[in-house]
């Protein structure tokens, strides 16, 4: 079974700095490509980020460019995101992605 575990949310200040990371479990994590995706409050799902699966190809949204990373440890079968100059954009619930399997996200607040 698969298993998609986030934490590393909370409450920053504008401007400050967050890292979010993912346990996985249940499938063969350094085969596959990873994701990070977002709701915000009342709005739907976006896309943030990805990472293939030997973590050397990164994308991200025009939104976070230059301002979040996406990283990988597959002997810990762990993804991150690395925060930084967070905006009250940037609020919301973080998921981690992997297919059709989701974890049961993290909540970011950005606010002062």
């Amino acid at each position: 079974e698969v298993q998609l575990v986030e934490s590393g949310g909370g409450l920053v200040q504008p401007g400050g700095s967050l890292r979010l990371s993912c346990a996985a479990s249940g499938f063969t994590f350094s085969s596959y490509a990873m994701s990070w995706v977002r709701q915000a409050p009342g709005k739907g799902l976006e896309w943030v980020s990805s990472i293939n699966s030997g973590g050397g190809d990164t994308t991200y949204a025009d939104s976070v460019k230059g301002r979040f990373t996406i990283s990988r440890d597959n002997a810990k079968n762990t993804l991150y995101l690395q925060m930084n100059s967070l905006k009250p954009d940037d609020a919301g619930v973080y998921y981690c992605n992997v297919g059709d399997n989701w974890g049961q996200g993290t909540q970011v607040t950005v606010s002062s």
